[in-house]
């Protein structure tokens, strides 16, 4: 994804799926995340919903550039559940989503072998469930002027068709004057235009947010 400005992820949560395998049933769910912070009660919430899962096994992806995941087993055999289903969100190339799947036991052992197949299956077709969406990797920049050139600024957002994300005009400066504070995106492919544009105009202050 290094020279992409592009990225692939689901669009809303997912519907739930079932699939059976030996009297065992598995309850696949998607949905979208934006940290691993909102893993954790988003398993509570379905751990309340099907309170006879014995197992919630899970894998996410999250990120653009710099990719980060995690898969979990959550007590079936080592690499039987969390990395199946992390094999299907690499395959639908998605990221900034996580599948969980609920297993309920259904009084026969399925072995690993069985366990590796019932778990990729029920995250593809969880997956093939979802609308899967295209993003733009967006950069934001803070711009900051005195209130004059404020049409300078403006006329270099319009004719380049920046999204302003927010916008402050009475903040005042030492001496008192108005300065406008302006967080606008773009683009990551035409961010590094964007910044030159704004650098090299006098009395204009333009720095990328973390």
């Amino acid at each position: 994804m290094k020279n992409k400005d592009t990225y692939n992820t689901i669009e809303n949560p997912s519907e739930e799926i079932l699939f059976k395998e030996k009297n065992s049933k598995f309850y696949g769910y998607a949905f979208p995340i934006q940290s691993e912070e909102e893993v954790k009660a988003i398993i509570d919430t379905l751990r309340k919903k099907h309170p006879n899962a014995g197992h919630f096994c899970y894998a996410y992806q999250i990120g653009t550039d710099t990719l980060s995941y995690r898969a979990n087993d959550d007590g079936e055999p080592s690499n039987s559940a969390g990395m199946p289903i992390y094999g299907q969100i690499q395959s639908f190339d998605v990221t900034n989503t996580l599948i969980i799947v609920a297993r309920i036991f259904g009084g026969t052992k399925l072995g690993v072998g069985g366990l590796i197949s019932a778990y990729k299956t029920a995250a593809q077709i969880t997956l093939e469930n979802c609308n899967i969406i295209e993003k733009t990797i967006d950069i934001h920049y803070l711009i900051s002027f005195d209130y004059k050139n404020m049409n300078k600024v403006m006329r270099v957002i319009k004719e380049k068709k920046l999204e302003i994300i927010s916008q402050e005009m009475e903040i005042k400066d030492e001496t008192g004057l108005p300065i406008g504070i302006i967080e606008i995106k773009t683009r990551k492919k035409n961010a590094e235009i964007i910044f030159d544009i704004f650098n090299s105009i006098y009395e204009i202050d333009i720095k990328i947010m973390e």
